[in-house]
């Protein structure tokens, strides 16, 4: 199975007698709801009128499930919990005695399913294909008394049906997505027997696409796929958009909580025709392959929220690559706390920022969330009497209240060139991209020395390695002794879906002794493990929050920054001064229940311990 089926669970509910075939009403499932003692008959009146009023006003057809879910019932019985649309859908598979089946579009190949029926079919019956075998094609459906079109789906698919419930609002969505885009978009591998008075007109694409033929970029149809691509991506969470080519078919994945995820499979005409459509509106060369560009896009999401991607392609063996790293504009306005920064480092971190001049570093792989960390901080810094100036490569996100300057490597305009022409522009805190050579690390110092607050990043496993990475490219020990303020190495872990975690996770004790490293950290007494819901995709996880280790640089810290520094003394001042590894700051956010060991040790991995 592609999907999770979950099984039928309430023994009242599975022992129940199956009704004669008829579609659901709101007086069968109240009846059936006070039968099962989920809903008090003191109760039941109001909320059945309340109901059938929502249905009565509904602007397009609703599913009386849904309607009782809108009246947000509590269930009679202990913890007493709502009644959400999911917990009733469940609770109705079981009345049926067939399996709940959660639909996640990311675990399911619609471009196959949707060779089953028509849309039209689909719409019909409230059912929707969810998985397709060599015996077998599984149906979702939101009538599970309604069974008179199975002889026919067997009979065509010459599969056997088996029948699952699902979520109505759900099946009513994948409904149109599945079935106006999937034959859009399918790979040329196209499988199963597909009636030819049910294609719609998306499937002429798709016979475009195998057929090799150039695709136009604005084809109404590549319109219409790039732009509910984004709107799904946007939908998922997703950070990064990869459109890969191979030799026979195109790659679709996205990127949701640090995790590549396949999305789909198109054919590599299709493919091509999405770039060009997406370098099209990102302002950038189309003609050119050969070379590696980049460019930037907004759009607005469903609800009408600003976003921007920004854009990079990559010529590879198959073709060109492209990556949509997506940028939600609430990030930038976001506290330390939300970041994951505990309170005292957060207060730490505010003083380093405060100070008038001097370099703060932000260390860590890529990935790891730097950027993100130094928006949100020169965010709260760009008031109207301060002059924030950033040099990056690229531009990251576009933000009003800072003046923002693009590396160009085609003019000469690295970043040292970009530090040297801000120092004339009266800036009071400077950002730096990056630090990637001598030349970068001496014009950072200069303007530190020069009075100015600089920010900065770098790559390296922990904060006292910073120190190591700047003499190493050449950087005299003495200046670094003079300006250097604040390292700051961080990570990001998956946190713990806060819907469906559940205590009773498993922490083995030579697990707690390596993220504890060996100090007398208080062993947690509760340890959350993830579980799996609607709401994290059944994954337990849901966003990712931040392991932070702040280094500030104390006069017995300086005084070690020698020409030849030992890295454990560094280390060794830095615990002393206050500085809480990133194991340690994970262990606590295991102890919060925040996230788990697994997700800690994986980020904190290639720390030199």
């Amino acid at each position: 199975m592609n999907a999770r089926l979950s099984p039928a669970t309430p023994a009242t509910a599975a022992a129940a007698p199956r009704p004669a075939p008829k579609k659901l009403d709101l007086n069968q499932i109240f009846t059936w709801l006070m039968a099962d003692g989920l809903l008090d008959k003191a109760i039941a009146k109001a909320k059945y009128n309340e109901a059938q009023a929502l249905l009565r006003n509904a602007t397009v057809a609703m599913h009386p499930l849904t309607a009782v879910a809108q009246c947000k019932l509590q269930a009679a019985q202990p913890p007493h919990r709502q009644l959400t649309l999911d917990s009733l859908t469940e609770w109705l598979a079981a009345r049926a005695g067939l399996p709940f089946f959660r639909i996640d579009p990311l675990k399911i190949d619609f471009t196959r399913v949707a060779d089953v029926m028509s849309a039209t079919y689909a719409s019909r019956f409230n059912i929707l294909p969810v998985d397709l075998t060599a015996t077998e094609v599984v149906i979702a459906t939101t009538e599970p008394f309604i069974t008179e079109w199975e002889p026919e789906i067997a009979k065509i698919t010459r599969r056997n049906v088996q029948l699952v419930v699902a979520n109505p609002l759900d099946i009513a969505q994948y409904t149109s997505q599945f079935f106006t885009l999937a034959k859009s978009i399918k790979g040329a591998n196209k499988t199963g027997n597909t009636d030819v008075s049910l294609r719609n007109n998306f499937e002429q694409l798709v016979e475009l696409g195998k057929s090799n033929k150039t695709l136009d970029a604005n084809d109404q149809h590549i319109v219409n796929i790039v732009d509910w691509l984004w709107q799904y991506a946007f939908e998922q969470r997703a950070s990064d958009i990869h459109l890969e080519p191979k030799r026979d078919l195109g790659a679709i994945r996205f990127r949701i909580d640090g995790i590549l995820h396949q999305v789909y499979q198109v054919p590599i005409a299709v493919m091509i025709a999405m770039t060009a459509r997406i370098k099209l509106l990102g302002r950038m060369d189309v003609i050119e392959k050969r070379r590696p560009q980049d460019g930037r896009i907004k759009t607005l999401t469903a609800g009408g929220q600003e976003i921007e991607l920004r854009l990079s392609t990559l010529p590879t063996a198959f073709g060109e690559k492209l990556v949509m790293r997506i940028f939600d504009p609430e990030v930038v306005v976001k506290t330390l706390p939300e970041l994951g920064f505990p309170p005292d480092d957060a207060r730490r971190w505010d003083e380093l920022t405060r100070r008038a001049h001097g370099i703060i570093l932000v260390t860590g792989p890529t990935g790891s969330g730097k950027t993100t960390t130094l928006y949100t901080t020169l965010k709260a810094l760009a008031t109207s009497e301060v002059n924030v100036c950033t040099v990056e490569d690229p531009i990251e996100m576009v933000e009003a209240s800072f003046n923002q300057m693009q590396v160009q490597h085609g003019i000469d305009l690295s970043f040292a060139d970009g530090v040297r022409a801000l120092m004339r522009q009266d800036p009071d805190i400077i950002m730096v991209g990056e630090i990637r050579d001598l030349e970068t690390a001496e014009m950072a110092i200069q303007a530190a020395l020069t009075g100015h607050l600089v920010l900065s990043t770098l790559h390296t496993n922990d904060a006292p390695s910073a120190v190591m990475r700047l003499l190493e490219l050449g950087v005299p020990y003495y200046l670094l002794e003079t300006t250097l303020i604040g390292i700051m190495a961080q990570r990001l872990v998956r946190t713990l879906c806060p819907d469906c975690k559940q205590p009773g996770g498993e922490l083995l004790d030579e697990t707690w002794a390596a993220l504890s490293e060996g100090r007398p950290l208080p062993r947690p007494a509760t340890v959350y493990r993830p579980i799996g819901c609607p709401e994290c995709r059944q994954t337990g996880y849901r966003g990712r929050t931040g392991l932070y280790e702040l280094l500030t640089v104390s006069q017995p810290f300086a005084r070690l920054i020698k020409e030849e520094t030992d890295i454990h003394a560094l280390r060794a001042q830095s615990i002393e001064d206050g500085m809480k590894p990133l194991r340690i700051a994970g262990a606590l956010k295991i102890a919060e229940g925040v996230t788990t060991a697994e997700e800690v040790l994986k980020a904190t991995s290639a720390i030199n311990q």
